[in-house]
């Protein structure tokens, strides 16, 4: 079975793409831990980044510095945090998560509830950030 993650790949649910190329997407948690919250993900459906090739792990962390950078152009931060978990959705990503504290990359902590106009807005923001990079 797809994962949600897949189902966004391939176009059967939305998502707030903000970076995408033959390999990579990244696009909006729905549920950030705080505003600007990015995932990156191979387009290759793999449950554990260490199981990712050595060419698609070492490209999917380039393609998420780029997203990173563009985030930071966008996003009001000091910088972008980054973790792997990987056990919520059975396919690699790497959350892009803007910080201001120790505090804002905080998995335990509520998520946000952002509506899809506010979603839509920050996505537009990195995208044409990633775009114009």
């Amino acid at each position: 079975m797809p994962s949600v993650f897949s189902k966004i790949i391939n176009r059967e649910i939305p998502g707030h793409i903000v970076a995408e190329d033959e390999q990579h997407i990244a696009f909006l948690d729905i549920m950030p831990l705080v505003a600007g919250h990015v995932l990156v993900v191979p387009k290759k459906e793999v449950d554990y980044i260490y199981d990712l090739d050595d060419s698609l792990y070492t490209s999917l962390h380039l393609f998420a510095k780029k997203v990173a950078k563009a985030q930071e152009r966008v996003i009001s931060c000091t910088r972008i945090g980054v973790a792997v978990i990987g056990l919520e959705v059975p396919h690699v990503h790497i959350h892009l998560v803007p910080l201001n504290s120790m505090d804002d990359i905080n998995f335990s902590r509520p998520k946000l509830k952002l509506s899809t106009e506010e979603l839509a807005e920050i996505a537009k923001k990195i995208k044409s950030a990633v775009d114009n990079a």
